[in-house]
């Protein structure tokens, strides 16, 4: 059974950088195409950053393109955002996801304020 576990939001002030970590269970993922997800309140789930398969490129959504990197760890079997100029329209529950295996996380919440 695939389990995903994110860690490391929090609260942070316009500006300011946190990474997102997402420890993947059950699975050796190291060609699985991994996603990163945020849904905020009243909103829609939106893709935020992809990483595909080896030798193919990372993708982000234009609202945080420049500003959010996805990277992976293969060794822990772990996949990062690192999350840099953070505004408040960041602010949201942050999931990852491996869509071949359909598996989700339980978000982590990222609130941008002053």
């Amino acid at each position: 059974q695939v389990q995903l576990v994110e860690s490391g939001g929090g609260l942070v002030q316009p500006g300011g950088s946190l990474r997102l970590s997402c420890a993947v269970s059950g699975v050796i993922f190291s060609r699985d195409a991994m996603n990163w997800y945020r849904q905020a309140p009243g909103k829609e789930r939106e893709l935020v950053a992809s990483i595909p398969n080896p030798g193919e490129s990372t993708n982000y959504a234009d609202s945080v393109k420049g500003r959010f990197t996805i990277s992976r760890d293969i060794a822990k079997n772990t996949v990062y955002l690192q999350m840099n100029s953070l505004k408040p329209e960041d602010t949201a529950v942050y999931i990852c996801n491996v869509p071949r295996f359909g598996a989700w996380g339980q978000g982590t919440q990222v609130t941008v304020s002053s």
